[in-house]
C-alpha cells in the first residue's frame, strides 16, 4: 500500500472504531446513523477547516520560533488551540442539535464524541502528511480519545439545554477548553522536558473518568424516562 493509504488508515480506523463503541453505548434509544456519521464528517471537515484558518491567524508561524519566549509561546499556543478548536468542533455538534436528535446526556455524548473523533482523525492525517507516518500512529493512540472527551462535554451541555435543564452551555465550553489547554500545554512542554509526559497520561486518565461518568449519567437518565418513551410510542416528553 502507498504511504497515503497507511496515513488514512491509521488516522481514521482508530477513530471509527471508537465511534462504533460509543455509538453502541446508547442502547435504549440509538441515534440515527446518518446523523451520527454526518456529525463525524463535519467534525473532520468543516470544523477542522475553521480551526486551521483561525489558528493560522492567531498563532503566526514566526511566533512559534522565538526560543526566548518558549514557555509563553507554549502557553499562548495551547490556549489558542483550546479556545479555537472546541467551538470549531461545536459547529458539528450544533448540526446534530439542529436536527432535533440531540436530546439529553447520552445523545450529547454520542454526537460530541462523533464530532471530536472526526476532528481528531483529520488532524492526525494532516500531521502525518507533514511529519510522517510515525506521527500519525503515535497520535492515533491518544488524541482521538482526548478530543472525543472534550467534545462530549460540550455535547452534554447541548443535550441538557435541549431538555430545558440549563439555559447556557458556556460552563461546558469552559471545561472542555480548560482540559484541552492543559493537554496541549503539557504536550508542548514534554518536547523540551520529557518528564512532563507524565501529565499527559494523568490527563488521559482524567478524560477517561469524565467520559465514563457522562455515559453512566446518560444511561441513568435514559432508564428514568424509558417507560415514558414506551408509553408515548418513542416520542419526546
Amino acid at each position: 500500500m502507498s504511504l497515503i493509504t497507511y496515513l488514512i488508515f491509521f488516522a481514521y480506523a482508530p477513530a471509527l472504531a471508537l465511534l462504533w463503541y460509543f455509538y453502541h453505548q446508547d442502547k435504549l434509544e440509538p441515534e440515527p446513523k446518518k446523523v451520527v456519521i454526518g456529525t463525524f464528517i463535519m467534525g473532520g471537515s468543516l470544523s477542522i477547516a475553521v480551526a486551521i484558518v483561525l489558528e493560522s491567524i492567531l498563532v503566526p508561524r514566526w511566533f512559534q520560533s522565538i526560543p526566548a519566549l518558549l514557555p509563553a509561546t507554549f502557553f499562548y499556543t495551547a490556549l489558542v488551540a483550546g479556545v479555537v478548536e472546541e467551538p470549531a468542533k461545536a459547529v458539528a455538534i450544533k448540526y446534530a442539535y439542529n436536527t432535533g436528535n440531540l436530546f439529553g446526556i447520552m445523545d450529547g455524548v454520542v454526537y460530541g464524541v462523533a464530532a471530536g473523533l472526526g476532528f481528531a482523525a483529520t488532524e492526525n492525517l494532516l500531521y502525518g502528511l507533514g511529519y510522517g507516518l510515525g506521527t500519525t500512529i503515535s497520535r492515533a493512540l491518544l488524541t482521538p480519545f482526548a478530543h472525543a472527551t472534550w467534545s462530549a462535554i460540550v455535547g452534554v451541555g447541548y443535550g441538557l439545554k435541549a431538555e430545558g435543564k440549563i439555559h447556557t452551555v458556556t460552563p461546558y465550553f469552559a471545561m472542555a477548553i480548560l482540559l484541552h489547554f492543559l493537554w496541549d500545554y503539557f504536550a508542548f512542554l514534554s518536547t523540551v522536558v520529557p518528564l512532563y509526559s507524565i501529565m499527559i497520561y494523568l490527563l488521559l486518565l482524567l478524560n477517561f473518568l469524565i467520559l465514563r461518568r457522562l455515559i453512566t449519567l446518560g444511561k441513568i437518565e435514559d432508564m428514568q424516562r424509558y417507560w415514558w418513551y414506551w408509553l408515548l410510542g418513542g416520542r419526546r416528553w
